[in-house]
């Protein structure tokens, strides 16, 4: 089998690594940075264990199926907890400064429906309606569109496709927010339906009404927590790689990619990296995979001339947002929040436009998503205290700078924090928020930068925007040298979690030359690979 060297231990770089040396070939994982994760971080300090990136477990069947690929099973690898409620909305104060009353999302449909159906009469039948479209639109997701390596286009041409096309037409060509209003009135609940497009890292006025399907995943579903935090996911994916025999080499910055030519065609022949002291290595490899950012990959580590996806076309790209992070450590309780909370603006539209529009700047005040994992999990603070996670999505702009521990960080990003930790105060009704603060970390664009080479420091990649997603997206192999491919949040199917490990199936396919669309069938892969080993 071949030899393949994997650019980056995130999520993607672990996952492919896993798969790869699963199927027998010689796998080695070179990792720029002294942990693995990428941007599912993680930051211990004092007692406090700080996911530093992705807080939400969703679509749960794409974590199934990549633990069934490796010959084992979501239950054997995670201590899964369903949340309910699945999390808690936050309006800004009355007139008088009072806490405007929260408006709690309870776990399952039914419970959703109802809470629906008191804010807006007739909701819940509209509610039943858009969910069954959702789940329908997912369905056709999965089975046709987010495995799908696209080297087939005749693939699509399947009847169950062709009858769907009009729908399928209608829901490509239609917005998420516009779609969610022709359905409901009340304004929470449009922004309920249209916040899941920032997990896509886009707007929901320009998102395709397709990624509805979000909707299906929280409020039919329900939102889960991984026991441990999603760095407790990263260590079980990077377990079961070097289970499988896969080696991860830690402060091992790849500077190049190797290439050649063989029979007239350019090929990969390796990679060149950097150790922590600064020496200089090349490791021969038969296959690369980058799990980096892809504009790093092309830009920084291939000449100009083997450039799949050169500047000129990053920039007619669309970026996704960037982000402050804000990691706190809080002395005593606070039941205010449960374990996921959004706090919404009442203008919406501006503050979309602040962080998409033609003259960026970072929303004041901000829709911001909080995570208290401490309402569910133990083990991620102190006894006595609690841990907060604070995302405030931005522009892309790694001029904003850098965070820091303690208010050390760039001026721009502690103000942001300044202001969000202020408005959590305020909407959720905990006036001494500030003063409990034992322990503060921030991060901004400048970090997502430095620490993972993020094309503009955003914090996820490219927008899904219709010219950015599916078979439009950036695909996962290079187009100009032989054995080179992508995984990861920056390339096809797109961002998150599910979508990395999606990734690197397609990868998987790409090597073996299959051009199937849906999922790999996990028990026939792992009794081939077995028989193999």
């Amino acid at each position: 089998m071949s030899r393949v060297a994997v650019v980056g231990a995130g999520v993607a770089g672990l996952a492919v690594a896993g798969l790869l040396a699963r199927e027998g070939h010689d796998v080695i994982v070179y990792e720029k940075n002294s942990r693995i994760g990428g941007r599912a971080g993680t930051i211990e300090r004092e007692g406090f264990r700080f996911d530093s990136g992705p807080s939400w477990y969703l679509m749960p069947e794409v974590f199934d199926h990549f633990f069934a690929m490796m010959g084992t099973s979501t239950a054997e690898q995670l201590d899964l907890t369903l949340l309910d409620p699945g999390y808690r909305v936050f309006q800004a104060p009355t007139a008088d400064g009072h806490p405007s009353p929260a408006i709690t999302v309870p776990s399952g449909r039914a419970e959703v429906s109802r809470l629906f159906e008191s804010r807006e009469p007739g909701a819940a039948k509209a509610l039943d309606a858009y969910l069954d479209s959702a789940h329908d639109a997912r369905v056709m997701a999965e089975r046709y569109f987010l495995y799908n390596p696209f080297t087939r286009l005749r693939g699509l041409m399947t009847p169950e496709v062709l009858r769907a096309l009009p729908r399928l037409f209608t829901l490509l060509g239609t917005r998420l927010q516009s779609f969610a209003a022709r359905r409901f009135r009340d304004p929470v609940i449009r922004q309920l339906l249209g916040y899941p497009a920032v997990f896509l890292g886009t707007d929901p006025r320009t998102a395709p009404a397709m990624y509805h399907l979000m909707s299906a995943l929280d409020l039919d579903e329900g939102v889960s927590y991984p026991q441990g935090g999603f760095w407790r996911v990263v260590e079980r994916i990077a377990e079961l790689a070097e289970g499988a025999g896969a080696r991860i080499v830690l402060d091992a910055d790849v500077t190049a990619i190797s290439t050649g030519t063989r029979s007239g065609e350019t090929t990969v022949t390796g990679v060149e990296w950097r150790d922590g002291d600064g020496s200089t290595h090349r490791a021969d490899a038969d296959i690369v995979v980058s799990g980096a950012d892809l504009h790093h990959t092309e830009t920084a580590l291939l000449p100009p001339h083997l450039r799949t996806y050169p500047e000129s076309w990053w920039q007619r790209r669309t970026s996704g947002p960037g982000a402050v992070l804000v990691m706190l450590g809080i002395r005593g309780s606070l039941p205010e929040l449960p374990h996921h909370s959004l706090f919404f603006t009442d203008d919406w539209d501006a503050n979309f436009d602040a962080i998409f529009g033609d003259h960026p700047s970072v929303p004041s005040p901000a829709s911001t998503y909080v995570c208290r994992p401490s309402a569910t999990d133990d083990t991620v603070a102190p006894d006595g205290h609690e841990n907060l996670f604070v995302l405030v999505p931005i522009p892309a702009d790694t001029e904003l700078g850098g965070g820091g521990s303690d208010g050390s960080g760039s001026a721009r990003i502690e103000q942001t924090a300044d202001a969000a930790i202020d408005q959590i105060a305020r909407w959720a009704g905990i006036p001494d928020l500030r003063d409990r603060i034992v322990v503060r970390e921030t991060k901004g664009p400048a970090d997502f930068r430095d620490d993972y080479n993020s094309w503009r420091g955003g914090m996820l990649g490219p927008a899904h925007i219709l010219s950015q997603s599916a078979m439009f997206r950036a695909q996962n192999a290079s187009r100009r040298v032989s054995g080179l491919y992508y995984a990861g949040a920056t390339t096809a199917p797109g961002v998150g979690v599910p979508m990395c490990l999606i990734s690197a199936e397609i990868v998987l396919k790409r090597i073996r030359g299959d051009r199937s669309s849906g999922p790999l069938d996990a028990t026939t892969t792992a009794a081939s690979t077995n028989g193999a080993v």
